[in-house]
Parts: structure tokens; sequence; C-alpha cells
């Protein structure tokens, strides 16, 4: 395949799964030989680790009109295979950029939260336009079934132009494999991961946690976020201050997941699950809530479990369940591995070559 430019767009590199993803997928495009442009809006340094120094960074000037219109003269100028946006308000400036240098047959835009999860008011009202700016660009791309449905359910984003790709979430290295009396050997420690926010939904877990049968179980939840002095409240009012702990951010994961013997998913709602694919590979069950995403990582119950929303009691009997029998990490390490950088690579690059042919999206690639 010849040498190809590609260009990507989002706000910034800040902290946040959908960042680190793009700037992955970035970085392993340059790795395979193409020519690939990095544009973001204002420079962060979170997520830039993840951006390979082959990658041509660029920063746009302040403003959303003056953005909108330098990343026009970019595509203009750049005439780039395909340029691909994530998050919605980069989406709606992707698109009207797209628009004003004649390039929306080559625009690709990037959904990785459901619509609740952008209130910033230009997200918001991106992602309330999201009908015609998909209708104006030509493809666009959803990390989860579920995410997918949404899009074509509740916004009516016509269905040919929508696929469904899953993140590369595998972690490199990946891990090494781990034995089924080694899990079992664990401590009954439960490990989540998240911001801590509503739609995370940590308080039913706590609620969990004291409904469980296993009562030397432990909950370690990794994450900062504002909900932090309620789920501090809902501990104490629950008696649990010496089995829960809350350290906030942790940047080495991989740590606190090899010391679990099972991985929980309470969220109302997610589009997918870094976290869950991350801890699939280091062997874990993962019990996770039928939420949108997760379900579709968690598809078979050598995996782990699907329990409903919001139902701390169906939560607690899984999470029972996996601590006494957590089963052989083997099926879980091999169902990570479809997540890998390659695997979400060759999608993108299957859709970005049926665009440069002149045919449809195609209903889904993961």
């Amino acid at each position: 395949m010849s040498r190809r430019k590609l260009l990507f767009y989002t706000h910034g590199l800040v902290a946040g799964g959908a960042e680190r993803v793009f700037a992955r997928l970035a970085s392993g495009f340059s790795a395979r030989g193409d020519d690939v442009v990095f544009v973001v809006d204002y420079d962060a340094q979170a997520n830039r680790g993840h951006l390979d120094a082959s990658v041509d960074y660029r920063v746009l000037p302040a403003g959303h009109a003056r953005g909108a219109r330098a990343l026009a003269r970019m595509l203009a100028q750049e005439q780039p295979a395909a340029s691909l946006s994530a998050i919605a308000v980069s989406n709606l400036k992707h698109a009207a950029a797209a628009l004003l240098a004649g390039r929306r047959s080559r625009a690709i835009l990037g959904y990785h939260g459901f619509y609740e999860s952008e209130p910033e008011r230009l997200s918001n009202i991106g992602y309330r336009l999201t009908p015609q700016i998909v209708r104006a660009c030509a493809a666009t791309v959803a990390v989860s079934h579920a995410l997918r449905a949404d899009l074509i359910d509740r916004f009516r984003a016509p269905p040919e132009k929508v696929v469904a790709i899953y993140n590369p979430a595998a972690p490199e290295p990946f891990p090494p494999a781990l034995g089924h009396a080694d899990l079992a050997a664990r401590p009954p420690r439960l490990l989540a991961m998240g911001r801590l926010v509503r739609d995370k939904d940590f308080a039913t877990l706590i609620g969990a946690l004291a409904l469980m049968k296993t009562r030397d179980a432990e909950l370690v939840i990794l994450g900062e976020g504002p909900e932090r002095g309620a789920l501090e409240k809902a501990v104490a009012a629950a008696n649990l201050q010496g089995r829960v702990r809350l350290p906030g951010y942790c940047a080495d994961t991989g740590a606190e997941l090899d010391a679990a013997r099972c991985f929980v998913v309470s969220s109302l709602r997610e589009t997918f699950s870094l976290a869950c694919v991350e801890a699939l590979a280091h062997g874990l069950p993962a019990i996770v809530t039928d939420c949108g995403g997760p379900p579709e990582i968690v598809n078979a119950a050598a995996l782990g479990a699907v329990v409903p929303t919001g139902d701390a009691a169906a939560l607690a009997r899984a999470l029972d369940d996996a601590l006494a029998a957590p089963g052989d990490p083997a099926a879980r390490q091999a169902r990570a591995r479809d997540f890998t950088l390659e695997t979400a690579l060759d999608a993108y690059d299957a859709l970005i070559e049926r665009l440069a042919h002149g045919a449809a999206p195609g209903a889904s690639s993961a």
C-alpha cells in the first residue's frame, strides 16, 4: 500500500480514554508508514506520551471560528486520504471545516460517549446536530454497537453511514499468562476504575459490597472526581470503612489489576470500557452492568457476568460467585486480544479504503 496522508483532529490530548485511543491510532498509522498529522485546539500533555514523535503535531489558533477556518485551510492544502475527528465539539468543527474545504467525502467523525456525557455547551450542540453532520460527512465511527444503535435510534443518524469499530484497548506489552490457581489464591479483592461521577454508579457498588456474603471481600475504586464526598459518606453509612479504599487516580493500573481477584463495572451508561478490556488482559473475571458497551466485551460466561444497572442485590450475587470461583484466566486473556491496536487499525484502514473507492462505509467493522 502506498504512503498516505491522514489527518487526526480532536480538542486536545487531555486525560481521557478517547484522547488516548486517538493518539494511539495516529501513532499506529504512522508506524505503518502513513504520513500522519495530528491537530488539536490547544496543547495538553496528559496523553501526549501516546503520540509518537513521527506524527506531525499542530495546534490551531484560539477561538472556535478561527480554529475551524484554519482546519479547513489545512484540509484543502494537505488533501488527506482521510480526516478523522473524535469528541462531539471536534466532530462539529471538523464537519464545518470539511464542508468549507470541499473534503466532506473523506471526513470521518468519531463518537466515543453517549449524549449525557457531553454537558459542555458546544459539545451538547454538536451532539444534537448529529443527524446533519453525519449526513454531511463520509462516515461516522461509533466505538460500540450500543452507541451506534443510540446514534441511529435516538439521533436519527443514517444507518448506512455509521459503523461500529471497537477501541484499541489491549495493553502493550500484553500481560503474561496467568494460572487458575494463582488467581484463586489472591485475597478477595474487587477492583473498579473510573472518574468518581454519577454515571459510574459506585454508590450501588458500595451498596452491593454491604450485601455480599463474602464478608472479608474488599473493594478498591481507582479514580477521582466530584462524587468523592458522597461516596465516602456512603462507605461510612454502611460501616465499610475498613473494606473500601478510594486511593484516587492511579498511573500504574496494571499493578492493581495484578493484586485483584475480580473486576467490576457498575456504570449506568458506558459506551465501551477500556478498563474492562485491560482487566480481561490481566485474566480477571469481569462483572459488568447492562450499561451499553461492556456487555459486548463480556460476551461469554467464561469472561464474567452481566447484571442489571442499579441492582445492588444482583451485583452482590455475581460478585460473590466470581470471588468464590474466579475461573480460568486463559479465555479472558484470549478475548482481550480481540481489542489490540492492530485489529483497530485494520478496521479503520478498511473503512478509509472503502471511502477512497467511493464505496459505502458499511454497517459494522467491530
